[in-house]
């Protein structure tokens, strides 16, 4: 069984802390032999608290005894990560890496594996907005400014985005295959962006059913592009705009320019998944954003993320 050591400070996003269960859960139910791994929490201290907001206290059953005998051996971000690591982690990670591990770092894990010296001379990533922090201090580290996931030997580090979704993955890849990664990837993202398709579709038909709006709906579809005013719906739709606003509220429980958002939103999202060499500027001229920053400051709203960094994930 091929054991993994997920190594958090005082101070872990949460979301990194449950991010490697969640795949290693997906792949255990999807492919054969998915169960083959062993995922050691350990804390230094043993009980640490998780960032803010809604911080959580977590005791791991595990201290830096856990990375003993690991396979793999991950660190998550954690707050101080420009100080000095905790006692005895630094010298944990080097016997780790000298025995052949496989070492990785979600977001400002990076800045641990540099204090360590285990990037020095190699190429790395961080959390973008620590980027220049990291080069700054650790002036060996070829740190990559726009980054995601890089892959130097056998160190791996992430940007941290989605809790580090993108080196989980990338992990099982190296274990077992892109086939299988990329059916992990399906279990834990498609399914939400299906339940949205069928969440807008079902909209659709509910607005395509009240009175004397279907061409209306369907003329908003294809005008996204088009910089739309209420006052230019409701003369297409040959109603008052207060009545226009009345129907698609009675009926959907959104007014017709939320409608046109969130429509305009998933086709960006589409363009994101399946034009790689469309620039988010283009896109956002595609959906009807009257600028990029518009776009990315909705799109960051409706999905919790940029669109540089949903474009990554759903590569």
């Amino acid at each position: 069984m091929s054991v993994i050591a997920l190594l958090v400070l005082d101070g872990v996003p949460a979301h990194q802390l449950t991010t490697p269960g969640l795949v290693l859960e997906a792949l255990a139910h999807g492919a054969p032999g998915g169960d083959a791994y062993e995922l050691r929490i350990c804390a230094v201290p043993r009980t640490v608290t998780t960032a803010e907001p809604a911080a959580l206290t977590v005791t791991a059953d595990q201290g830096l005894e856990g990375l003993d005998g690991a396979d793999t051996v991950a660190v998550a971000g954690h707050d101080g990560f420009r100080g000095e690591p905790p006692v005895g982690v630094a010298g944990a990670l080097r016997d780790a890496a000298a025995r052949g591990c496989r070492i990785a770092a979600v977001g400002t894990g990076a800045f641990t594996l540099a204090a360590a010296g285990l990037l020095d001379g190699r190429r790395a990533t961080t959390g973008w907005s620590e980027v220049p922090a990291l080069a700054q201090r650790y002036p060996a580290v070829d740190v990559d400014p726009a980054g995601t996931l890089v892959v130097d030997g056998p160190f791996c580090t992430s940007a941290g985005l989605f809790g580090g979704l993108d080196l989980w993955l990338r992990l099982v890849a190296e274990d077992h295959g892109p086939a299988v990664a990329a059916d992990v990837a399906r279990r834990l993202v498609l399914p939400v962006r299906e339940e949205a398709d069928a969440a807008r579709d079902e909209l659709a038909r509910a607005v395509a059913g009240t009175a004397g709006l279907e061409p209306t709906v369907r003329w908003l579809e294809a005008s996204l592009h088009r910089p739309l005013t209420p006052a230019d719906i409701a003369a297409h739709a040959r109603l008052s705009v207060r009545t226009l606003n009345r129907r698609f509220r009675a009926h959907t429980g959104f007014s017709p320019l939320q409608y046109l958002l969130r429509a305009r939103l998933d086709l960006a999202r589409r363009l994101l998944e399946q034009e790689d060499e469309a620039t988010v500027e283009d896109i956002a001229a595609r959906a009807g954003f009257t600028s990029s920053a518009s776009f990315r400051r909705h799109f960051r709203t409706a999905t919790g993320s940029t669109p540089r960094a949903y474009r990554a994930t759903a590569r």
